[in-house]
C-alpha cells in the first residue's frame, strides 16, 4: 500500500501537530526535559502507522511548531500536562484519546497554529 500525502488526507496534519504536542508534553512531564529526539521519532512513527508521507522540511517545520506549542501556548490556553494524567491523553496502543478533554483542547489548538 502507498503511503498517501498528509495534505490530500483530511485533517491529518491537525492531528499528527496535535500527536507530537501531547508526545513532547507528557515526555516533558515525565523527564523534566524538551526532547527534540522524541519529536523525530514520535512522528517518524505516527506517519507510518498511518500511511501518511510527509516532506522532510515539514516534518521539521511541524515538530518546532509541536515544540513551540508545547513550551508556550498551551500554559497560555489553560492546559497543562502533568505526570499523573499523561497515561489519560493516550490510548493503550498510543494514539491519541479523543474522549480526554486535554487531547481535544490541544486539538483545537493545534488546528488554530496551522
Amino acid at each position: 500500500m502507498a503511503d498517501s500525502d498528509i495534505n490530500e488526507v483530511a485533517q491529518a496534519r491537525a492531528e499528527l501537530l496535535c500527536f507530537l504536542v501531547a508526545t513532547v508534553a507528557a515526555s516533558r512531564s515525565l523527564t523534566q526535559e524538551w526532547r527534540v529526539d522524541h519529536v523525530v521519532e514520535s512522528c517518524r512513527i505516527r506517519l507510518r502507522r498511518n500511511h501518511l508521507w510527509m516532506d522532510w522540511l515539514d516534518r521539521v517545520r511541524l515538530g518546532q511548531l509541536a515544540l513551540r506549542i508545547a513550551k508556550q501556548d498551551l500554559k497560555g490556553a489553560g492546559i497543562a500536562v502533568r505526570q499523573s494524567n499523561v497515561q489519560a491523553l493516550f490510548t493503550g496502543d498510543m494514539q491519541l484519546n479523543y474522549g480526554c478533554t486535554v487531547i481535544k483542547k490541544m486539538l483545537a489548538l493545534c488546528k488554530e497554529a496551522l
